[in-house]
């Protein structure tokens, strides 16, 4: 019946959002009629259709039409942010293939403006609604809890702190070892999870929730058969495993196999794929500009020092790949072989070689190093897929072989042209642990935005010289 109720809901609210984009293109037309220029309205009329399957195919995409018990309001606003953005970029790029010059640029913004507050209004309103059954004792589920360890006490306490997610604690049933215990938190213990079967049948239960201590794993299953057999929806809180750094995703491996999956690095699918688009915009753009300066620079490094423009090594990717790094050459030919001579004087301390006054640069390779030009070549690394615009610095191997195990995690991803080590003052960090703290810090608290950010903050730097030997 739950089930059904939810579908009902989702046909109801995308047929509100579909009247919302009409409103939305209406009330567009009518403020940004107030300037004149526009055409008849029912000429513009064909966006609503492309934008009818696009805003659909997003929402469903971020879960806007799941429900929405579990979210708070800033997960829906941001939600409904990205809806808007992915969605008025491609709206926009279908607008300047079919009408590039006869679609007003300020209806289409106005559009968007007022889909996003209409659609905001919606969700909290429907919020505020569900939430008043709620109160009245309508639209909530019964929840028992098998587990009285600590954690279906916080389970509970979870629960408890989001009333608004209408979802009834019925009571606790204990695991064989536990201590026997009346009451919890204030809810009955109704038994042990021997009498499951009775207690379900003798209570409107709705779901049965396991919070289970790894003991009674292996013996969980004929549980599972039993609920299974009287119709009732249970879960799994698999909470079992204390990894501090790790981040945790369920999901159905080829929508057959659950898997519970441990991971330190994003795994949110529409953002690295945004994110890998902005690499192939990036690297484009980064492409071009390496050919305009192409000729300028070659010269340069040939007139300064004999050997070849292009300096290729070996370098580590994401998860330990070998690729072969581009860039243009700012040291003397010989420079790998004067390298044992120069050890001694590394100003770091770690894995990594670095000296200020490093006397196989060149002088031409001083001013490349000095303004990044030398990075250019590494655009048709990132285009290739081996490397981000934004990442972490790509090691050798020989620096890999001299990690300790934490210095692996930065190799978990694949390495940039920069990154939070190169626009936070590489020139003033002397310590190898800092630089991998900071390249986990990037890890761990990456997002798109992120490296955004980051980007504009390379600008800076290299426009301000900052940075670099």
């Amino acid at each position: 019946m739950l089930k059904e109720q939810a579908q009902l809901v989702r046909r109801l609210t995308i047929l509100a959002d579909l009247f919302i984009l009409i409103v939305a293109m209406t009330l567009a037309y009518l403020i940004r009629g107030q300037w004149g220029g526009l055409e008849p309205f029912h000429r513009y009329l064909w966006i609503l259709f492309f934008a009818g399957i696009i805003w659909c195919f997003l929402l469903s995409r971020y879960n806007l039409y799941a429900s929405m018990r579990r979210r708070t309001r800033y997960e829906l606003f941001a939600a409904l942010i990205n809806v808007h953005l992915v969605g008025g970029a491609v709206l926009g790029g279908i607008i300047f293939m079919v009408d590039p010059r006869g679609f007003s640029r300020g209806l289409f913004l106005a559009f968007l403006g007022f889909s996003f507050v209409l659609m905001s209004l919606e969700r909290l309103a429907g919020r505020a609604v569900l939430g008043y059954f709620r109160a009245l004792g309508y639209n909530y589920r019964n929840i028992l809890i098998v587990g009285s360890q600590g954690k279906a006490v916080k389970f509970c306490d979870l629960l408890t702190d989001h009333a608004d997610w209408g979802l009834k604690v019925l009571g606790f049933v204990q695991i064989h070892h536990d201590p026997a215990v009346t009451e919890m938190k204030g809810h009955p213990v109704l038994g042990r999870v021997e009498e499951l079967v009775e207690i379900c049948k003798s209570r409107p239960v709705d779901e049965v929730i396991f919070c289970p201590p790894k003991s009674f794993l292996a013996e969980a299953e004929r549980y599972f058969l039993d609920l299974e057999e009287l119709g009732i929806t249970c879960r799994v809180a698999l909470d079992v495993y204390d990894l501090q750094r790790s981040k945790k995703d369920l999901s159905l491996f080829h929508d057959a196999i659950p898997m519970l999956t441990f991971h330190t690095r994003s795994l949110d699918s529409q953002q690295l794929f945004l994110k890998q688009l902005l690499d192939i915009g990036g690297a484009l753009v980064g492409l071009t500009l390496t050919t305009l300066l192409l000729p300028f620079i070659a010269m340069a490094i040939k007139l300064d020092s004999p050997g070849p423009i292009f300096f290729g090594q070996e370098r580590v990717g994401v998860s330990g790949r070998v690729f072969r790094i581009w860039k243009f050459r700012t040291m003397f030919c010989d420079a790998e072989h004067r390298k044992a001579d120069l050890l001694s004087n590394n100003e770091m301390n770690g894995a990594i070689f670095k000296i200020k006054d490093d006397p196989r640069i060149t002088r031409v390779g001083k001013f490349l190093r000095k303004t990044s030009l030398d990075e250019l070549p590494q655009f048709w690394n990132v285009l290739r897929g081996e490397m981000s615009l934004v990442g972490t610095r790509p090691p050798t191997p020989a620096e890999v072989g001299q990690y300790e195990n934490w210095h692996r995690r930065r190799i978990s991803i694949k390495p940039g042209i920069t990154g939070l080590w190169q626009v936070s003052g590489r020139n003033r960090i002397d310590d190898f642990d800092e630089i991998v703290r900071l390249d986990l810090s990037y890890i761990d608290n990456w997002s798109l935005w992120l490296d955004i950010r980051i980007l504009f903050r390379t600008v800076k730097v290299v426009f301000s010289g900052e940075g670099s030997y």
